[in-house]
């Protein structure tokens, strides 16, 4: 089994932020993020790197067979889409008041 490497890289990407895949296998593709995994600088994306899981019959699954299983993309393959002009940009953060917000670079518009 292939283990993946621990790097260090500023996660700015979070749970639920739209983002388009810029290179690999499923380059162009966008979707939700539905989970980063910090340890290994991944993100799991909604229908991106789909593979395919052969399962034996058990009690939680009583039929088996292959089911599709969605695993993590590197999070230097993916881009944040802009909310305001639906294009991929960059993240940056500045602070507003006494917080620190992240804000689109293109458009500047802050992010949730």
């Amino acid at each position: 089994m292939h283990t993946a490497q621990k790097c260090e890289v500023k996660v700015r990407l979070k749970k639920g932020d739209e983002v388009k895949v810029i290179s690999g296998k499923d380059k162009n593709k966008t979707g939700k993020i539905l989970r980063v995994i910090r340890k290994y600088d991944r993100v799991v994306v909604d229908g991106v790197n789909v593979m395919k899981r052969h399962t034996k019959p058990s009690l939680a699954n009583q039929d088996g067979g292959i089911v599709d299983k969605t695993v993590g993309i590197h999070i230097s393959n993916v881009m944040l889409i802009d909310p305001k002009s639906k294009k991929p940009t960059r993240v940056g953060f500045k602070t507003e008041g006494s917080k620190k917000v992240r804000f689109a670079k293109d458009s500047g518009t802050i992010l949730a």
